[in-house]
């Protein structure tokens, strides 16, 4: 993992003679994946969950960092990348679909760990296609439904969205008051979505909808569903590679046969949103090895006062300080997926997994930020991309706040919810 502390040199082809080349700023290269692993807790992987791994890297390596500032920074959703995702088997987030060959809790963390450390709106397409859209349809669906869903879903062939926040009910999903009235031969749904990934590029939404029973139920929404309005939300200032949409429902109907079957409360809702928080940890994980890599890189190649960055005492002490946070990250997300696998894992640990790694996410990112100096906030730099995606990762599934409520409950054995 060490990195050389030795300048890049300045393209001069062009530069006249006698011409000040020390006032050409060098080509820093700061995308190279170090692989840090300080405590060793990726060492014993099995070589089915080191393949995944390795092909979410080389993916990320070959065509995600080539495109993706440019795509982030235009707010261009690059379906091509889905697609790919799709037939590289990177898409199923841990879940068994027939045909596919078997993959592990710890193989779905470690993609989601490696497409986020290239870009936090790939790392989200993963979280929203599989973990979410393909996991509601694996747990709730029918076997109809999971024959005709999970498949396309898998391959990138079939877009898949989650529509459960609301534009008033955000932390407080489970409120939520889009309706779902009976009709002949179905449902009627009507009320509206917000920030939903993949909720205006065609496919298959999810929606979850309060039906007359008072409970929440899942229904399969095909997007070209008359009455199913989506805008895609513009100026975000973060996951801007990927679509999130604002959904309005005005009597969309929906047959009998797209009801999950399995979806029947919030409960079932909660379950399917339990099984992706590890997720997010993980894809917090791949931001901060991104922001820790490019700091390394950087302070490696930068010359100032007559030396490299590394060179100075206060720039080690800030790359040790950064690696350690990652190392406290990385052993948490590995421990809790242990746990996960062995059907252990608690809803407590899930949300102190996610709430202890996307705070040190930021950490990582806002220190790397200022030792890039002005650098760190262009694009091309990766970490300011980084830093402003985290944001979004740090609130999405359940805000700090949630999830500390959470925790405390588990400690006091109060809650502090209501």
């Amino acid at each position: 993992m060490t990195i050389s502390a030795s300048a890049s040199t300045p393209d001069i082809t062009d530069v006249p003679e006698g011409f000040p080349v020390g006032t050409v700023e060098p080509s820093y290269l700061l995308t190279q994946s170090l692989d840090p692993d300080p405590a060793g807790v990726f060492g014993n992987l099995s070589s089915e969950d080191r393949s995944y791994r390795d092909r979410a890297r080389a993916f990320v390596q070959d065509e995600v960092l080539p495109v993706i500032a440019g795509h982030w920074e235009r707010g261009e959703y690059p379906l091509h990348l889905l697609k790919r995702l799709g037939e590289l088997d990177l898409l199923r987030d841990g879940l068994q679909v027939e045909g596919f060959a078997p993959m592990s809790t710890m193989a779905a963390g470690l993609v989601n760990m490696e497409i986020s450390r290239g870009d936090g709106s790939m790392g989200t397409v993963v979280a929203v296609q599989g973990g979410l859209a393909l996991r509601s349809v694996a747990m709730c669906g029918s076997e109809e439904q999971k024959r005709r869903l999970l498949t396309p879903m898998a391959c990138g062939d079939e877009y898949g969205a989650f529509a459960l926040t609301e534009p008033t009910h955000g932390s407080d999903s489970v409120a939520l008051e889009t309706t779902a009235v009976a009709t002949a031969g179905g449902f009627l749904l009507n009320g509206e979505k917000k920030w939903i990934g993949n909720g205006s590029v065609g496919g298959t939404t999810v929606v979850w909808a309060r039906a007359e029973d008072g409970q929440v139920h899942g229904y399969l929404v095909p997007q070209d569903s008359p009455g199913y309005c989506a805008t895609t939300i513009q100026g975000k200032s973060s996951l801007r590679a990927i679509w999130q949409a604002h959904i309005r429902l005005e009597n969309v109907f929906v047959p009998a046969e797209n009801v999950l079957p399995g979806a029947n409360s919030f409960k079932d809702t909660t379950r399917v949103l339990l099984a992706t928080r590890l997720g997010v940890a993980w894809s917090a994980v791949g931001h901060a090895t991104a922001c820790y890599e490019t700091a390394v890189q950087y302070a490696a190649q930068r010359v100032q006062f007559g030396r490299p960055l590394a060179a100075s005492q206060i720039v080690q002490e800030r790359l040790a300080r950064m690696l350690s946070e990652l190392a406290t990250m990385q052993l948490i997300v590995v421990q809790m997926t242990r746990l996960e696998e062995s059907g252990n894992l608690t809803p407590m640990q899930a949300s102190l997994a996610k709430y202890t790694c996307t705070r040190t996410a930021r950490s990582i990112a806002a220190n790397a930020r200022d030792l890039l100096g002005g650098n760190g906030i262009l694009l091309t730099n990766r970490v300011a991309r980084h830093m402003a995606d985290i944001e979004a990762i740090h609130t999405y599934e359940g805000t700090e706040t949630v999830q500390a409520l959470i925790i405390g409950r588990s400690i006091t054995g109060i809650s502090a919810f209501n």
